[in-house]
């Protein structure tokens, strides 16, 4: 995994040594309106990211590929992920401090990851997976050019219902 830099912000890979302050990170309540809840601790966020360090799924066929998104200031706030299959998908996940919305760093992060995901890792299609309330992943997910699935993809690919699944056809060189 390479550092990326875009023209505001570093993504650095993910690794155990970094729980600790991303942590605090992802403490916000606010970023849980929707989904999912705060790790449980420093502990259980250093295993977690352990875990992910292996860069790969138990059964080798996915690569895991995790970076915190960092300001100039080298403040963390927040993180961008994606899964690649040997198929060239990647689904992708991230999130952002809330104190950090609004302001385009977001987008501008995961831009900057699927610029390396095409580059480094042959992805040619980009999915993500969201709850439908959550109006802000959909805004982000549109500006970078992502549209929305087919309802007949949404079953095939078994999205839950109360959830958008968005996607992103790259065309390579």
């Amino acid at each position: 995994m390479h550092v990326i830099r875009s023209e505001r912000l570093t993504l650095e890979p993910q690794v155990a040594a970094h729980a600790e302050e991303m942590f605090v990170v992802l403490s916000d309540p606010a970023i849980y309106e929707y989904e999912n809840e705060p790790p449980q601790s420093v502990e259980w966020l250093r295993t977690r990211f352990a875990k992910l360090e292996t860069r790969q799924s138990a059964d080798g066929r996915e690569q895991w590929l995790n970076w915190i998104i960092r300001l100039p200031t080298s403040e963390p706030i927040g993180y961008v992920q994606a899964s690649v299959r040997p198929s060239g998908q990647a689904f992708i996940a991230y999130e952002l401090s809330s104190a950090h919305w609004g302001r385009g760093l977001g987008s501008e992060a995961v831009r900057a990851m699927i610029g390396e995901l095409i580059e480094s890792y042959g992805v040619r299609r980009v999915s993500a997976v969201f709850k439908r309330e959550n109006r802000r992943s959909m805004h982000l997910l549109e500006k970078l050019g992502f549209g929305l699935a087919s309802p007949e993809e949404h079953v095939a690919r078994h999205v839950e219902t109360g959830e958008w699944l968005m996607l992103l056809e790259l065309h390579q060189p």
